[in-house]
């Protein structure tokens, strides 16, 4: 056994848990009149109702006990003063120094890395500013209309979430586009409607050498070299995001053009640093920094406040209950917002690459539930997919509902639906409705039909929290997913484990590289297991010569 699950806390937890399991949500609101008080948090524009949860009072303060016994408090500061919590790779965290507003010092090995920080950022507005307003021109001197950002993972999915989240607020003359897969068909249909005298290539990768990335970029490079014929024009047309000058160099690219980040920057934390150059060049770099201002007042939130207020501690706590002791193995985000599309596919890589882990910082296997599998996809689009399973199958799936009360656009009876349905769909699955509630709702004939009656029930009692806030702007969203990110922090620090590495991608890459070898030629292989063997043998006698 662990020495999580044999604390003191987790005992009491487990204690408490079979005391309360089956208790009812819908008796306790019947009871408590003021349980929407005693379960919300505000904060700025954004409410946070966490009432719809199969939670009591001695049940949040049994959670706060366990973050309490796992030292968090020493770990939050440990964290935002640079020391050296990735010990796998052997960097300290700090994307939360990229949004630092106050400009406070953050020392990394004794260094404030605000200076470098701040320089990075205005030049990106120099840049920005630059582009959106036609002053940079392309080789043959027409203005950039199309910006393609090319990278993959945290380098391409947040700021493809982003800048889509708050498309509103982008700019009419500029399109931004994302390419993130290897599969040519992304790369050839974005560039297919394109003109190179106007496109502005933007590459992120770490190193400059991720494969997808680099593959990706050298097409990219080779169909605008068919176009402007001059290598010199590439200067005017390619820019990188990268910690590896000399590696920028020989791909092509003038350095000069190059904006840096650091290796205490992870993959899926990197939006708020020059990997962010997209979404400065979409929205412009006052709604950019809008965006990390939301996002350190979220972080000042987290490090200051006491864990019974702290949203992200809370929205931690509540999916360790879940998890660990209701046994949900998936959790679901559902914002009541179109332009947040993205948004469960970049909480997906951000909490299941963060604690999809299975051993602890001391190399012990875990016995215990670590993430949970994320998925969603907005409201009310989700109601006509996979809702019916929540409501009544056999799973518990605890659900994160969005939205905000205005909307960008003028359709208001659009949005009261919207609101509407967003309001219904947590008060469902908290109430449900019995056998006797249906009957109500039936003829004397289909009262009659059990089995009718019994398709009808919903059993109810499915936990849900709700997120309202007053608009989808820059400064909220940044807010938004700053709760996420340190949600799955303070996680990781329950469970004991690393949640800045991401190992597990690593051997399925290792051996992809083995097999691209020998899919350079036609023998016949026999070197890997009977089924892969097989696969490779009938692709090679698939493929067109």
């Amino acid at each position: 056994m662990s020495s999580l699950t044999t604390s003191k806390a987790w005992t009491a937890l487990q204690n408490h848990f079979n005391q309360v399991r089956d208790h009812s949500m819908r008796e306790a609101f019947s009871k408590d009149k003021d349980r929407y008080k005693k379960f919300s948090l505000k904060f700025n524009d954004i409410i946070f109702d966490f009432s719809k949860n199969r939670i009591t009072d001695e049940t949040l303060r049994l959670l706060i006990d366990l973050v309490n016994e796992c030292e968090l408090g020493a770990k939050i500061n440990a964290m935002f003063s640079g020391k050296i919590i990735n010990t796998t790779e052997h960097r300290a965290v700090l994307h939360t120094a990229l949004r630092n507003r106050s400009n406070y010092p953050v020392y990394f090995q004794g260094r404030d890395v605000m200076p470098d920080i701040n320089r990075v950022l205005a030049k990106m507005r120099t840049f920005s500013e630059s582009v959106r307003s036609g002053e940079w021109k392309g080789y043959s001197g027409k203005t950039i209309t199309d910006i393609v950002s090319i990278g993959i993972g945290g380098s391409g999915l947040g700021p493809k979430m982003v800048a889509t989240a708050l498309s509103p607020y982008s700019s009419s003359s500029l399109k931004v586009h994302f390419v993130s897969n290897i599969d040519q068909t992304n790369l050839v249909e974005v560039l297919q409607p394109l003109s190179a005298e106007t496109t502005l290539f933007i590459i992120a990768s770490k190193v400059f050498n991720t494969q997808e990335t680099m593959m990706n970029a050298k097409s990219a490079k080779n169909w605008f070299l068919d176009r402007a014929k001059d290598p010199q024009a590439i200067a005017k047309h390619f820019v990188a995001i990268s910690t590896h000058a000399d590696n920028v160099a020989e791909f092509g690219i003038d350095t000069e053009n190059m904006f840096e980040f650091w290796d205490w920057v992870g993959g899926r934390y990197s939006l708020w640093s020059a990997v962010g150059l997209s979404i400065a060049l979409s929205i412009g770099m006052d709604n950019f920094e809008a965006l990390l201002q939301g996002a350190h007042e979220a972080d000042l939130h987290f490090r200051n406040t006491p864990f019974e207020y702290n949203i992200p501690v809370v929205m931690a706590l509540l999916g360790i209950w879940y998890n660990n002791f209701f046994e949900a193995d998936s959790h679901a985000v559902i914002p009541y917002n179109q332009s947040m599309i993205h948004l469960s596919d970049y909480l997906q890589q951000l909490d299941m690459e963060s604690n999809g882990k299975s051993v602890t910082l001391k190399g012990e296997r875990v016995d215990y539930s670590t993430g949970p599998i994320i998925w969603g996809q907005p409201g009310t689009n989700g109601q006509h997919a996979f809702f019916q399973l929540i409501h009544q199958g056999t799973k518990l799936i605890p659900c994160d509902f969005m939205v905000a009360a205005n909307s960008h656009y003028p359709l208001p009876e659009h949005h009261d639906i919207l609101v509407s349905n967003f309001l219904a769909q947590p008060e469902a699955l908290m109430n449900g409705i019995t056998a006797d509630e249906v009957k109500m709702q039936l003829t004397p004939e289909q009262q009659a039909n059990p089995v009718l009656v019994a398709s009808k029930v919903f059993e109810g009692n499915k936990p849900s929290s709700s997120f309202l806030f007053k608009k989808l702007t820059p400064k909220t969203l940044g807010s938004l997913l700053a709760f996420y990110e340190h949600k799955i922090f303070v996680q990781g620090v329950i469970w004991d484990i690393n949640s800045f590495d991401q190992m597990g991608v690593e051997l399925g890459k290792v051996l992809a590289r083995v097999i691209l070898k020998e899919l350079k030629n036609n023998d016949e292989i026999s070197s890997h297991d009977c089924s892969t063997n097989a696969l490779i043998n009938a692709y090679k006698q698939f493929r067109e010569s």
